[in-house]
């Protein structure tokens, strides 16, 4: 559940951010109308996102068996790809998202209206194609038992409180730290659904090489019990890993986690 609330909140807040910098730049240039046409847009993206995540979960139980395995274990390795890419575009271009942002719009005014909808549709449907395809995937890797839909509402909701406070000005949040700190996060949870994704296509022979359990925490950590339950939806952890799936979290983390927290080179 958490892991998902924390998907929801970090992919929704991005998106949240994206619409307010939008409407308060319109607003600001006196052209509430050119507001209007975005929110118009935003809400496609929203609807197009929802039901590609509804599509994939859908398409999943009518599949043959076997192919389920196929479909799950690549999703989930396309999904932290793509994630993988979203964090480090954040972290680079954060500082100059607000320029783009403007300057497509200046753009768009002089176009037409329709211009103005693609500019907020495209904003944001990025974020929620990667949200929808990247929950689910969380959501295989942690089991429905730990409430991941719940815990992705949650996120969802609490993101577009906070981004109409930011909007507002009623809140002030620290947006860099907060992306840093939740994109570092990611990076665990991210290893966790790629060692699920390769668990999927072990499952059906696809790697059939280092199979054996590199080792068992079952004894310790009751299988669907409180413990199990909590890190599963945290991190995807499983307590008896191939030697395989230790090995793709380990060589996914150590490198992408140093990338990523190392600091920048000052010119």
């Amino acid at each position: 559940m958490l892991a998902n609330f924390l998907i929801g909140l970090r992919e929704g807040l991005e998106a949240a951010l994206i619409v307010s910098i939008l409407v308060a730049y319109l607003v600001k240039t006196n052209n509430r109308k050119g507001a209007s046409q975005v929110l118009w847009g935003v809400a496609i993206a929203i609807l197009t996102s929802v039901l590609a995540g509804v599509a994939i979960a859908e398409f999943i139980e009518v599949v043959p068996e076997g192919t389920n395995e196929i479909i799950a274990g690549i999703a989930s390795i396309i999904a932290v790809f793509f994630v993988t890419w979203m964090i480090f575009w954040m972290a680079r271009q954060a500082r100059g998202l607000k320029a783009e942002l403007h300057e497509k719009i200046d753009t768009a005014v002089k176009t037409s209206a329709l211009s103005l909808v693609g500019v907020a549709f495209f904003a944001v449907i990025r974020e929620g194609i990667e949200t929808a395809v990247f929950l689910w995937s969380a959501s295989r890797a942690t089991g429905d038992d730990t409430n991941p839909v719940l815990g992705a509402t949650l996120g969802l909701i609490t993101a577009a409180i906070l981004g109409y406070l930011i909007y507002r000005g009623a809140l002030k949040v620290n947006l860099s730290k907060f992306f840093k700190y939740t994109g570092a996060f990611l990076i665990i949870v991210a290893a966790g659904i790629l060692a699920y994704g390769v668990h999927e296509l072990q499952e059906i022979g696809w790697f059939p090489f280092l199979t054996d359990t590199s080792y068992d925490l079952s004894g310790v950590i009751e299988k669907g019990g409180a413990l199990d339950t909590l890190l599963r939806g945290t991190i995807s952890f499983r307590s008896k890993p191939s030697m395989l799936e230790s090995l793709v979290w380990f060589a996914y983390v150590i490198p992408v986690a140093y990338l990523y927290l190392k600091p920048a080179k000052k010119n």
